[in-house]
């Protein structure tokens, strides 16, 4: 058993390959993604993350109206492949049965530093769990020994603070379960939160499943940034379960909660230690890369407690911003502030140099070439284009400008104390915050929420720039700008839709 107090170096965090070819279980039902569209009498699908076309034969149309209707995938092994494939590329989702592991199958994790009270609290949550407390170098680690024992707990303590990552690795070593759920002391999970995640892992392809963390409600009366906190928590991924990637609508989830298989471990660790911050982006991208699928289940929620104060979320969340320098040396451009097509982005750029007429002209040029492109491929190849090119620049334009605006907040801030960039340096902080504040309008006045919503870009873009001085690099500040989208060349799609007809 290695030394709980001797790190993983990254360069051995292992993961273990997943099967090379796993048909989806028989019992899973599928969920179609928001996403997804369909053409053609429903035998061309469009959706997913990234944006992909699907095309299937009439009798797996039919079979996919029946998974709508809540049927399950069937044993048939062009059936579960299938919906592999439309589980893969995240056009749906998957709905297990009844789970196979239990709770005698988890061992829960809890790295803890300091917080006797909340360490209490959630060891009394978790009830008859297997748990593992690991003291990170506490003041009084005698405290936490004697709130673990009381509990019922095994307890590991760290002769040093080692950061989240360590300890959360010392834990693991102790276990011997086959699913180790990490969970830290400033949570508490809702009633019945495990059942949710557990069936995923009958899914042999899946090494790790998240909850959805929400900030937990004061015990008073909610102030302004509670209340902020509760539909913009950084640590909230939203209501839409789906698949766990780069670049994608869940693009990564936070350790706080997060269930992990064990036996995709093949080194003394998991989480890299040399990160203080980050790690749990980290992970999840590495499984990701292993040829993993993690997935995200808010139907299962995890309480965390958030800052209390303005000054406290600052600091957290330029903390989170710092990580982005050092994820970009581990994962390039996955840490870019957008991604972006070039067309889409001309489009824009021409609207904002106010050029209507050689915005729409841009516009309808990238729509014609699409249709072209598609041309064989589908029945309507324009109302196909119109869908991508059109709809698509028009729904991405407000995100794209809220994730560039809030990478380059700093920028943005100064631009405010000169009169020649004042208004639009204004304009790109507000637009952002108002529209956000417009999808949740009862949660707080405008005026405070953007305000809120203002402090929260700039402190997270404060630390995006001290994290990239630090790891000299700008791959978190520059946008990625797509010349050629692979849903767009027609060669690629001949290939991705011809191996659809089943």
């Amino acid at each position: 058993m290695p030394d709980p107090n001797t790190p993983a170096a990254p360069s051995e965090l292992r993961i273990a390959p997943p099967r090379a070819s796993t048909p989806l279980p028989a019992g899973f039902g599928l969920d179609e993604d928001p996403s997804t569209v369909a053409f053609d009498e429903g035998t061309v699908l469009l959706g997913g993350s990234p944006l992909r076309l699907f095309r299937i034969s009439s009798r797996a149309r039919d079979l996919v109206d029946r998974w709508r209707s809540g049927a399950p995938v069937g044993r048939s092994t062009a059936a579960r492949l299938l919906a592999r494939r439309l589980v893969s590329a995240g056009a749906f989702v998957p709905r297990p049965g009844n789970a196979g592991a239990g709770v005698d199958d988890v061992t829960v994790v809890v790295p803890v530093r300091d917080r006797p009270a909340q360490l209490s609290r959630l060891l009394g949550v978790l009830g008859d769990l297997a748990c593992i407390v690991v003291d990170d170098g506490s003041a009084d680690a005698g405290a936490t020994r004697e709130i673990a024992e009381r509990h019922g707990a095994r307890f590991v303590g760290l002769a040093t603070n080692v950061g989240p990552s360590g300890a959360r690795n010392a834990g693991l070593a102790e276990a011997d379960s086959p699913i180790v759920a990490f969970v830290d002391s400033d949570c508490v999970p809702s009633e019945g939160w495990l059942a949710p995640l557990l069936g995923h892992f009958d899914d042999p392809r899946v090494a790790a499943v998240a909850p959805r963390i929400v900030h937990a409600a004061p015990a008073g009366p909610a102030d302004a940034l509670s209340r902020y906190q509760a539909v913009r928590s950084s640590l909230d991924r939203g209501p839409d379960a789906g698949l766990v990637r780069p670049a994608s609508a869940v693009p990564y989830v936070p350790s706080a909660a997060l269930l992990v298989r064990s036996d995709v471990v093949t080194g003394p660790g998991l989480f890299d230690p040399s990160l203080r911050g980050g790690e749990d982006v980290d992970l999840v991208w590495r499984l990701e890369e292993a040829g993993w699928d993690v997935r995200y289940v808010p139907s299962s929620t995890v309480e965390h407690d958030g800052p209390a104060s303005v000054g406290a979320l600052a600091a957290r969340q330029a903390f989170y911003g710092s990580t982005a320098g050092p994820l970009a040396l581990r994962h390039g451009d996955a840490v870019a502030p957008l991604r972006v097509s070039a067309w889409s982005l001309a489009v824009w750029l021409l609207a904002l140099a106010r050029r209507p007429v050689l915005s729409w002209a841009t516009l309808a040029a990238s729509v014609a070439i699409l249709a072209l492109r598609l041309g064989g491929l589908v029945r309507d190849p324009v109302a196909v284009a119109l869908r991508i090119a059109g709809v698509g620049t028009a729904r991405s334009a407000l995100p794209t400008l809220a994730n560039l605006a809030r990478a380059w907040s700093p920028a943005l801030v100064l631009g405010l104390a000169f009169r020649r960039t004042r208004r639009a340096a204004a304009l790109a902080l507000l637009v952002p915050a108002v529209s956000d504040w417009a999808e949740n309008p009862e949660a707080l006045d405008p005026v405070r929420y953007s305000a809120l919503h203002i402090v929260d870009d700039a402190a997270y873009g404060a630390g995006v720039w001290v994290g990239c001085l630090q790891a000299r690099t700008v791959v978190p500040l520059v946008p990625r700008v797509a010349w050629r989208s692979r849903v767009w060349s027609s060669g690629s799609l001949r290939t991705a839709l011809g191996t659809g007809d089943s």
